[in-house]
């Protein structure tokens, strides 16, 4: 074998598998993508995790990122106008379009652009992800790690030019694995891809990303053992008779979480503001807060924490509830791209404390345990801001560890999504941010069945591309590759090119009337004629849907780059073709 052969030896075995992920029933190939984004994305959590380590170091009490309660009350405070000063130049200098971050922005590029992540964003998101963590803000580390995974994740797919339907579990699969490496929750992990960013259960979608989610939850717990986020204790329901008051106190988390929602979707309100009086507004009323109460900077596992062991005082739980929810939603209403699932968490959990020192004190000899009520809390807040019920409930089980908590945890998830949802008329946060920018992130039953599949998978490959005039020789040797379609060339761009049945030119060639014209003009024979528009091949079937919605074409072809300049049809996809794969899918 020469050495000229060997560089193009991989190419057939990744074409055939790019050909096999185009239908909806790869399974084995999707299973394989996700074990290496869950290695991937875990391996990115984990460095993340000791980025903000590092960032501590020589300047954070006992090198802890989370220690803002041993620094004095003008360092603290000083700590969020510097973080806001470094985010305002890092992303005031740049188009609005690329200060999204998070799981929103996740969320939209998975909508509009088919799980395609810029790479600007993804670096934005380490920078903005650290600084606004150790710079005191209430911010959490969740929403920069599922961003990072999901971007990772999906430029191998990118870099592999796998079709556009598996960057999109892909992307899943990135979530799953940065919230499953976070908290140390893999079921958790796999629920919150489905239900907050795929927005979908199916069968592919589950095995791959639950593959990640496990890979994920691995590497973390090389790097940092078996132990979740923050220590939970192991708590039992009291009584049957705390039920009534569970559901009270999901009423009111409810409410807070709606109040929440509200806040962070005021955007347009912040917009007449400029960049910088908006970056001022974020450090100074988070500095004002942390003077006196430093638990509402960073995540506020710590504070969780000493929650569950009950070390905190009466004030210090008003102010994780007040002032870390009014803080994080200030700050997303003001354009600074943070996560909010640790701020809601932690300020559930100090809610349900509330309540269930309220509750002791009016039952005392009935009441459970306060920190039962915070773990209540924490899932309801969780559950009713991002609607997400299940994720809520599971990272619940599994932070637990106990079964029995399963019963009013689902009493007060559903009670607090229910209020969020109907009282506060709340879709959850990030249906909510993104609606309010204008965008509509559900996507109705057809395009979501449609995102599935790739264009590959449907398209009629039998093509051969002819110029406009041919000899009936030439004819005669086209078809006797018997091809289904016939894609005629023209000589001007502006032109569409035009699709013919290859059926129709052999009954020309049979047809005595044209018997004694030696050349042809296949665009003037009587044939059917379709006007075509170009489809890359990576394509979505919902992609080529929308774009012979708007168009005046009849059907798309297919093309690939084979090297550089040089595009190759390989295949057409008609409106027909699309619509009967929709109502005979497998």
């Amino acid at each position: 074998m020469s050495r000229l052969s060997r560089p193009h030896l991989p190419r057939p075995s990744l074409d055939n598998f790019r050909r096999k992920l185009a239908a909806v029933d790869a399974l084995p190939q999707l299973c394989l993508l996700g074990l290496i984004a869950g290695l991937l994305t875990g391996s990115l959590m984990v460095g993340f995790r000791l980025l903000l380590s590092a960032g501590a170091l020589g300047f954070m009490p006992d090198d802890s990122p989370e220690n803002f309660e041993g620094l004095a009350p003008w360092v603290r405070a000083s700590l969020p106008l510097l973080a806001v000063l470094v985010i305002g130049i890092v992303l005031g200098r740049q188009h609005p379009a690329q200060r999204k971050l998070g799981i929103g922005h996740v969320i939209e590029r998975l909508t509009y652009h088919q799980g395609k992540m810029p790479l600007r964003a993804w670096l934005n998101q380490i920078v903005v992800g650290v600084v606004s963590v150790l710079g005191g803000l209430s911010a959490g580390r969740e929403g920069p790690a599922i961003h990072l995974g999901a971007g990772a994740s999906s430029w191998v797919g990118e870099r592999l030019k796998l079709p556009n339907n598996s960057l999109r579990v892909l992307v899943a699969c990135g979530t799953a694995a940065g919230i499953s490496a976070s908290f140390n929750t893999p079921i958790a992990g796999v629920i919150f891809a489905m239900e907050v960013v795929m927005m979908e259960y199916t069968l592919t979608g589950f095995m791959p990303v639950i593959l990640a989610s496990t890979a994920g939850a691995v590497v973390s717990q090389l790097v940092y053992g078996a132990e979740p986020a923050f220590a939970v204790p192991s708590l039992l329901l009291h009584s049957l008779l705390d039920l009534p008051w569970v559901v009270i106190t999901a009423l009111v988390i409810g409410l807070l979480a709606g109040g929440f929602v509200h806040l962070a979707r005021q955007q347009e309100r912040a917009a007449r503001l400029t960049w910088s009086g908006r970056m001022v507004l974020v450090g100074l009323s988070t500095a004002a807060v942390a003077w006196w109460y430093p638990q509402v900077q960073g995540i506020g596992y710590d504070s969780l924490a000493q929650l569950l062991d009950g070390q905190l005082a009466l004030d210090v739980l008003l102010a994780l509830v007040i002032g870390k929810l009014m803080l994080s939603a200030i700050c997303v209403a003001c354009g600074v791209p943070i996560g909010i699932i640790g701020p809601v968490v932690v300020a559930g959990a100090a809610a349900g404390a509330l309540m269930g020192m309220l509750g002791g004190w009016i039952l005392p000899d009935q009441a459970s345990d306060i920190a039962l009520y915070a773990l209540l809390g924490m899932a309801a807040m969780m559950g009713a801001v991002l609607q997400a019920p299940l994720a809520a409930l599971m990272a619940l089980l599994e932070l637990t560890h106990s079964p029995n908590i399963i019963l009013p945890g689902m009493l007060a998830v559903v009670v607090a999504g229910l209020t969020c949802r109907q009282l506060c008329h709340c879709q959850g946060f990030f249906i909510s941010t993104l609606t309010a920018q204008g965008l509509h992130p559900l996507q109705q039953p057809l395009m979501q069945a449609l995102s599935r599949v790739a264009v590959p998978a449907v398209m009629e490959r039998s093509v051969v591309s002819v110029p406009r005039r041919i000899t009936r020789e030439r004819a005669r040797a086209l078809l006797e590759s018997k091809p289904v379609w016939l894609v005629v060339t023209r000589s001007t761009p502006e032109k569409p090119m035009v699709a013919l049945p290859a059926a129709d030119l052999v009954r020309v060639l049979m047809d005595e009337h044209w018997r004694e014209q030696e050349a042809l003009d296949l665009l003037e024979i009587p044939a059917q004629r379709l006007d075509l528009a170009p489809i890359h091949l990576q394509a979505t079937l919902s992609e080529a849907y929308e774009r012979l919605l708007p168009s005046n074409v009849d059907a798309l072809y297919v093309e690939h780059t084979t090297a550089p300049m040089i595009r190759k049809i390989s295949g057409i996809i008609t409106r027909d073709a699309i619509e009967s794969y929709y109502r005979y899918k497998p």
